[in-house]
């Protein structure tokens, strides 16, 4: 049995804010967006670990509580939206202001007991728009790989993203760890 995968990573980007394609089919009135204002290791952990766990993400699984911390509070660097639906937690985006304009969706899903309810759509609409208002953004980007929800790059392709690279590789199969 092997130790690696072949994960194909796609790049997409946009380069005007009118790239953006908003979702023409929102969903119902219950589903809300709320910034998370107030940086918490636990909740943005909770985010990631509960959204990635059937798509491999683990490159932050063995992040430590400060780590966390350190990530989170840097000023006008991340905003973490979060899609609520009548409470609950449905999904999160996650914007990451880098330097030159640009700012990268770092983190984008959906739990899965709310993937098909047209909430992805109108989350990644939302926040694609949301990258665009912050001051002096040039490009907006994000990559997927093959590991992702099988909607995820024609999700991306269809607000308006650009592939501008593809890359092959092996890697190790993801193990998941615990915060500390």
């Amino acid at each position: 049995m092997s130790d690696t995968v072949t994960v194909t990573t796609w790049s997409l980007e946009q380069t005007s804010p009118s790239d953006l394609v908003p979702s023409a089919n929102p969903p119902g009135p219950d589903i809300r967006i709320v910034r998370s204002e107030v940086p918490s290791p636990e909740f943005s952990r909770f985010l990631y670990a509960s959204v990635g766990a059937d798509c491999a993400w683990t490159d932050r699984l063995t992040w430590t509580r400060e780590q966390w911390v350190t990530y989170l509070s840097r000023p006008g660097a991340v905003e973490t939206w979060v899609a609520y639906d009548r409470g609950t937690p449905a999904g999160y985006i996650e914007l990451e202001a880098q330097s030159e304009g640009q700012v990268e969706i770092a983190y984008f899903g959906l739990l899965p007991a709310f993937r098909g309810r047209r909430i992805g759509g109108h989350l990644l609409s939302y926040g694609i728009g949301r990258a665009w208002e912050l001051a002096g953004t040039k490009r907006v980007w994000v990559h997927t790989c093959s590991l992702d929800g099988p909607h995820a790059l024609a999700n991306y392709e269809k607000r308006g993203f650009r592939v501008f690279d593809v890359k092959t590789e092996e890697e190790q199969k993801p193990s998941g760890h615990a915060m500390k």
